[in-house]
């Protein structure tokens, strides 16, 4: 979790020699930099530093602007586009999120892999995407983002669908991935959204327990529930990033790419400061 401390640390970063807040700190880069595609033994030797074309990914993804909008200060917008589309194919933003998820939770005192996780979604507006639907409870077209976080709010896992497919169908879709990404997860919170039969029972199949976390029946306006409240600050942290206030690309792949340099990128600076 942010501690002030935390928070003290990286502002005194701020004030060194980086260009913009989102760049990559020189300890960032020691962590993830192993992690980075070595060159070509053959062809042509590589020009461009993956260092930098990481920055500019971050700071699109954190600013909002568009790829033929990146400053001078950057490679060119289709050589960090190339790169970007390459290490999504490679599930390299993922790989770095689950890495950084991990030492988080031990340098937080807990077991690398969560026993428990909270479900829920987002619906939000996609203007250019070719699979979106119309959410009648939250009046959006567009896109649903279904997750699940750990206890403290880390994203576990994340898909996308149109915003017409209903909570407990978009979670279904990810009950197998999340038993086999986190073989340890054993424990599934919810709202009523999810208290649907199909759900329940591949949940048991998958030796899951689902806890439905209802509203109180004398609750008006606001209040804070038990476990639910704590999914709602990850998409709080989600659309800090203003590239994820509204889904702009049109692949699914793409999409999941830009949240998981969000949440990863949350992440290595916490374990760094």
């Amino acid at each position: 979790m942010w501690t002030k401390a935390h928070r003290v640390r990286q502002a005194r970063q701020e004030q060194r020699s980086r260009r913009y807040p989102t760049d990559l700190t020189d300890t960032e880069w020691i962590v993830i930099g192993p992690l980075m595609p070595r060159p070509a033994k053959r062809g042509r030797r590589r020009r461009v530093d993956l260092r930098e074309v990481l920055n500019a990914i971050r700071y699109l993804a954190r600013t909002g602007c568009g790829w033929r909008m990146l400053p001078k200060d950057f490679p060119p917008w289709q050589t960090v586009y190339w790169w970007f589309r390459r290490l999504v194919r490679r599930l390299l933003f993922r790989t770095i999120h689950d890495l950084a998820l991990m030492l988080d939770r031990e340098l937080d005192g807990r077991a690398a892999s969560p026993s428990a996780a909270i479900l829920d979604s987002q619906s939000v507006k996609a203007p250019g995407a070719p699979p979106r639907g119309f959410d009648a409870a939250k009046k959006v077209t567009g896109r649903k983002r279904h997750i699940a976080v750990d206890t403290d709010g880390r994203l576990l896992m994340v898909r996308l669908t149109a915003a017409d497919l209903s909570d407990s169908a978009g979670a279904q879709l990810i009950l197998d991935a999340l038993h086999k990404r986190w073989p340890w997860l054993k424990h599934l919170f919810g709202d009523a959204a999810y208290d649907r039969g199909r759900l329940l029972d591949k949940a048991a199949f998958l030796d899951f327990t689902v806890a439905v976390i209802r509203r109180l029946t004398d609750q008006k306006g606001f209040k804070v529930l038990p476990r639910r409240w704590v999914v709602e600050r990850s998409f709080g942290w989600m659309v800090r990033w203003r590239r994820l206030v509204r889904d702009y690309e049109a692949r699914l792949d793409v999409s999941e790419g830009m949240i998981y340099v969000a949440m990863s990128s949350l992440l290595l600076r916490r374990i760094t400061t």
